[in-house]
């Protein structure tokens, strides 16, 4: 794929954001041609930005010596220029990034991340968890205890992976340190050269792997055969006191290594809380020898500066020139230019441990707080409206409760995690902003049209988020309703809840677009826009490597075509719905098929689904995550949002007098194509529901955003009072949609 190619692609693409950006302005007749050539404009920087990000990169040349030095517990944090001289000149020196260090529990000890890195996948030793077993010497080289244990009882069958590989391509493998031998160990269990620490190693340059735990920093944590269960048990002077004791240990042979490539890693969590972790490359392409900054990523987290344990298994192979087996889900690590200084660089990596563990304590807090407030409103929407009395603040609170969740993706335009008391700071700027977009949408001049303001929070939410995809989704890591490198679930692409909220304000925004082109007697226009526009989303949804949404692809497309029927006033009947769902699904696994296509390193888990469907291994994943959908049934954070909604949504269509002042029929009559976004909308979030692990909260997202702002414009048509206009060529009522 040439760059030329991406560029013409990306400019199209970014585009289609501006056009989707514009309209609100579009729909009131405001939109002009300067606000298009500045679209076009912004379309190419943009994309020319883009596609230096996703141009492949090669990596370094076969055949080099690797030197892994595991340190499990290191963070950013433990790194300073006083404390650990070593670390920091080595770092000065070297490609820096973030280690995600996530394996199978939410946190991960030390024989779990030595295992991931033998295995090249997420692994997990069951029951207590903490060192890794003494080896037992045999010759030169060494041989882990009961290592067919974990085959036979464990069922790790990708034990071995790493050291099997190595050996048989003829490498030497010196391991220094129990954990190190559990990761270079054989299928047998087997390493050619072992030491117990380094002090005892003669001759560095006798391996041609060469991996070294430190433990200095974790051994304070781990009792008996067992991780330490509470956040923090050392008190900082502790804490540094063995940073230091690991620092002088790495200091002490690392310039004994002779010419090779240097891995350093933090490997594992040090308590029940999940970190960021350290993760440092020394070598040809580090940026040693000129001098410049380097970050360290990999295409496994999409991500310029954050990697994942099993992309070490991938780097070593990759740079000792041995190909790594297909049950390594881990790609080699890349080096990417950075700017700033060494503090800078480091400081800022330090801030993305903020940003993850604030967003892992907070997220519970805050979809708890999130249902309380759309309980309390529907409760006092329903009291109110009942009276027709306070409209005009209904009106204001759904558009506001509309507004929240796309204020916590802008929220990470400010340097939240950076300030004194970063949860503070994050929840009252996402109050700000929320505030501040409620005043656009109620103040403008689309104020007066009964689906102004829903164009405008729509068309936010929108056009941020399909921004967001466009440029490697800064905006959804480490947000509230995204993901973080800390909990490890995702790292790029659209999740399940952006995914519930991009295709709830694309259908919105299209219907009421579509409304105005129905009024003016264009209906075949208005369907070409909901389906041409709504495919754009999906198509950056589920393409591999910008969303990679498997299961957002299968719930978007019935959501578009029934959205797209009830426009063109065409009924829609069980069987459609069914054969749209089953259309979806052909669709996702057509690209997913593409992506395998690919080679190895460069697939998603799309492709990696088909290489799982093809030898049958993919039942474990449709079980899991049917499991995970089902425990969200239960959600006290989701399903109140979800009943709540939903109880209001039937009573105001079945008893409108009684339940909403009628506001959903009027807005229907005003707007008729509103009943076609909503109920797009909704079908969208029922079969995400289903189709994806997150269950529950596709749904309740989806619901959270539509309901608002339908009852918004219902409202607003209620205060209108102005008869309803014909619609072209009709001498009588507007047309409205086919029933559903």
């Amino acid at each position: 794929m040439s760059d030329t190619w991406v560029r013409r692609a990306l400019v199209a693409v970014v585009f289609g954001v501006s056009v989707l950006a514009a309209a609100p302005a579009a729909a009131s007749g405001l939109a002009s041609g300067a606000a298009t050539t500045a679209g076009v404009r912004a379309a190419e920087r943009v994309a020319e930005r883009v596609a230096e990000r996703v141009a492949e990169r090669v990596p370094t040349a076969a055949g080099e010596r690797v030197v892994l030095v595991g340190i499990p517990g290191l963070m950013w944090s433990d790194v300073t220029p006083a404390g650990t001289p070593n670390l920091w000149r080595l770092a000065g020196e070297s490609a820096l990034g973030s280690l995600s260090v996530r394996a199978v529990r939410k946190d991960t000890c030390p024989y779990d991340a030595w295992l991931t890195v033998s295995a090249g996948v997420r692994s997990a030793v069951g029951g207590a968890c903490g060192m890794a077993p003494t080896p037992k010497a045999d010759g030169e080289g060494a041989v882990v205890p009961e290592f067919s244990w974990l085959w036979e009882v464990r069922e790790q069958d990708a034990a071995g992976t790493l050291g099997q590989a190595l050996h048989a391509a003829g490498r030497t493998t010196m391991a220094v340190g129990p954990g190190a031998a559990l990761a270079l160990a054989d299928r047998e269990g087997r390493v050619d050269l072992y030491a117990p620490s380094p002090a005892e190693v003669t001759q560095w340059s006798r391996g041609d792997v060469v991996a070294v735990e430190i433990p200095d920093l974790i051994s304070p944590y781990v009792s008996g055969d067992r991780m330490s269960e509470v956040p923090e048990s050392l008190s900082d002077d502790a804490r540094r006191a063995a940073a230091r004791a690991a620092d002088a240990k790495l200091g002490s042979f690392l310039p004994q290594l002779g010419p090779a490539t240097v891995l350093v890693a933090g490997l594992s969590d040090h308590g029940s809380v999940p970190h960021l972790r350290t993760a440092m490359l020394r070598g040809p392409d580090s940026g040693t020898s000129s001098g410049a900054a380097w970050a360290l990523g990999a295409r496994s987290t999409h991500r310029d500066d954050m990697v994942i344990v099993p992309d070490l298994t991938a780097t070593i192979l990759a740079r000792t020139g041995v190909a790594a087996p297909p049950v390594v889900v881990g790609v080699p690590v890349e080096t990417h230019a950075a700017d700033g200084t060494l503090d800078e660089r480091v400081e800022a990596l330090r801030a993305a441990d903020v940003a993850g563990q604030t967003i892992r304590d907070a997220t519970g807090v805050f979809f708890t707080s999130l249902a309380m407030l759309q309980v309390v409103f529907y409760v006092t929407a329903f009291l109110l409206l009942r009276r027709r009395d306070g409209l005009p603040a209904v009106r204001a609170a759904a558009v506001a409760l509309a507004s929240i969740p796309v204020s916590t993706y802008l929220v990470n335009l400010t340097p939240w995690a950076r300030t004194a008391q970063p949860a503070v700071t994050l929840f009252a700027s996402i109050a700000a902003i929320a505030a501040a977009l409620t005043v656009v949408a109620l103040a403008g001049p689309w104020r007066r049209g009964v689906l102004g303001p829903l164009t405008v929070i729509a068309a936010a939410t929108a056009a941020v988020l399909l921004g967001d995809l466009l440029t490697g989704t800064p905006l959804q890591l480490n947000s509230l309703m995204g993901y973080t490198g800390v909990v490890g679930a995702r790292y790029y692409g659209l999740g399940n809840i952006p995914f519930a909220l991009l295709a709830t304000a694309v259908l919105l925004v299209t219907t009421a677009a579509a409304d105005r082109l129905v009024r003016a007697g264009r209906k075949a226009l208005a369907v070409a826009l909901v389906t041409a526009l709504g495919a754009f989303a999906m198509l950056l949804d589920g393409w591999p490597g910008v969303g990679s949404d498997f299961g957002g692809v299968i719930a978007f497309v019935p959501g578009i075509a029934v959205t797209a029927l009830i426009v063109a006033g065409k009924r829609v009947s069980i069987v459609k719905l069914g054969a749209f769902c089953a259309g979806g699904g052909v669709l996702v696994m057509a690209i997913a098929y593409l992506d395998y296509l690919r080679p190895p390193a460069s697939q998603t888990h799309l492709g990696r689904f088909v290489g799982q469907v093809a030898d049958g291994t993919f039942l474990p994943v449709i079980s899991r995550k049917l499991g995970a959908m089902l425990s969200t049934l239960l959600s006290p954070n989701l399903m109140p949002v979800v009943l709540a909604a939903f109880a209001f949504l039937v009573f105001a269509l079945l008893r409108p007098g009684a339940a909403s002042a009628g506001v959903l029929p009027i807005a229907f009559e005003r707007a008729p194509m509103l009943k076609a976004g909503l109920l797009g909308a909704l079908v969208s979030g029922l079969v995400g529901m289903l189709v994806n692990d997150s269950g529950a909260a596709v749904l309740s997202m989806a619901l959270a955003l539509a309901v608002p702002l339908v009852l918004s414009a219902g409202i607003r048509a209620l205060q209108h009072g102005e008869p309803v206009p014909a619609a072209a060529g009709s001498p009588g009522t507007p047309p409205s949609p086919a029933p559903a």
